[in-house]
């Protein structure tokens, strides 16, 4: 079974940008609030060995009542910045829906800036490209409000304080855990329990396993220099693949009945490997729909109104049409493809739950 199909997709939300943003109006821009161009991770984050060693999460600082935490609140303060491609970030979009807080955190979709992306993360598809919220042009500047010695790249997910426009959480590793634990109080009452706490310390190591050999096998793979690190990358995700389709040959989701944080970790890169990934990946071992239970999973999670609402695929998978003789696949096929009606092709995961029609484990509603 392929990913990828010929007729028309119905999933209305994916559109292309209507505005344009020019590398001549970027360029000016930027010189007129100090912008400084986004750092290359092919020159900056390679190791000797030719590897890519991603950069740290700067903004790290945890949500908490101790000493020096951040302070969650659930009146519109935070803002946060996440990109379609970009599953970190796509992780903190689903679980905001997931758990009910969109009217406690807004959410900003962030675009590359100009046709070269010269300036990193910014606003084409907004009048003026500026948020409309904290009116700024460029993702960067809120890591220079918080910190102007700053000199990596500005990432998503960002998480703003939209009263300073300072960047307070970057951490793509935490945050999510962050909205399930220190943002409860505003979620739905009877909001699923993502990260519930007799399986924190399991959740905490598989999600550690996965950063990389899952999460990250894809950007070790296409920003490595050299095919020794390459192999590695690519030995460590279909290994890592194998167990984890074995792993879920008896279980409907990776700790048993229940959707947890781990899952979305798991998604939002099997979201983008058939249809966006491969093209950077050179031959692969197996397509993700070749892995049974894996394939019959992801649908299974796609069916979840959060997972679906926060997956582009067409906008993610689109390239622009050369004016020579190839083009890509997508670059041809992008508009033909059904991707709605080949990841909502029917699945039977449901009968390995003992709660088939209950994908969560909820809080309780007498619960702050």
């Amino acid at each position: 079974m392929s990913c990828c199909g010929n007729n028309k997709s119905n999933h209305n939300k994916e559109n292309q940008l209507t505005l344009t943003w020019t590398d001549e109006e970027v360029e000016k821009l930027a010189a007129e609030r100090c912008v400084l161009p986004r750092p290359q991770e092919t020159r900056s984050e390679i190791d000797e060995r030719g590897a890519f060693i991603r950069q740290k999460n700067h903004f790290s600082t945890p949500f908490g009542d101790g000493e020096g935490e951040l302070k969650a609140e659930g009146n519109g303060r935070y803002r946060l910045f996440w990109a379609k491609g970009c599953h970190w970030s796509n992780r903190a979009s689903i679980v905001r829906e997931l758990l009910g807080l969109e009217d406690a955190i807004s959410v900003k979709i962030v675009t590359s800036t100009g046709e070269t992306n010269k300036y990193g993360w910014g606003f084409a598809d907004e009048p003026d490209h500026t948020d409309p919220v904290t009116r700024t042009k460029f993702l960067s500047e809120f890591y220079r409000n918080a910190d102007p010695e700053y000199k990596g790249r500005a990432t998503v997910p960002s998480l703003v304080d939209t009263k300073t426009n300072k960047i307070v959480n970057n951490d793509y590793h935490r945050l999510t855990n962050y909205l399930e634990v220190a943002f409860r109080p505003w979620q739905a009452k009877d909001a699923p329990d993502l990260y519930p706490e007799p399986l924190r310390k399991e959740i905490d190591l598989l999600n550690d396993w996965l950063f990389p050999n899952i999460n990250n096998a894809h950007y070790r793979m296409a920003f490595c220099q050299s095919l020794v690190a390459y192999q590695e990358a690519y030995d460590d995700f279909f290994s890592a693949m194998d167990k984890l389709d074995e792993r879920l040959e008896s279980r409907r989701f990776l700790f048993g009945d229940y959707v947890t944080d781990s899952d979305v970790r798991f998604f939002v890169t099997l979201a983008r490997w058939d249809s966006y990934y491969y093209r950077n990946l050179g031959p692969q071992k197996k397509r993700m729909t070749e892995y049974k239970n894996i394939w019959a999973y992801a649908r299974d999670l796609y069916e979840i109104p959060a997972f679906k609402n926060n997956t582009y695929f067409r906008d993610f998978s689109r390239e622009e049409r050369s004016p020579y003789l190839f083009n890509s696949f997508n670059a041809r096929f992008v508009d033909q493809i059904d991707y709605e009606g080949i990841w909502s092709a029917p699945q039977t995961r449901r009968f390995l739950s003992r709660t088939p029609d209950e994908k969560f484990l909820r809080h309780h509603e007498e619960e702050n």
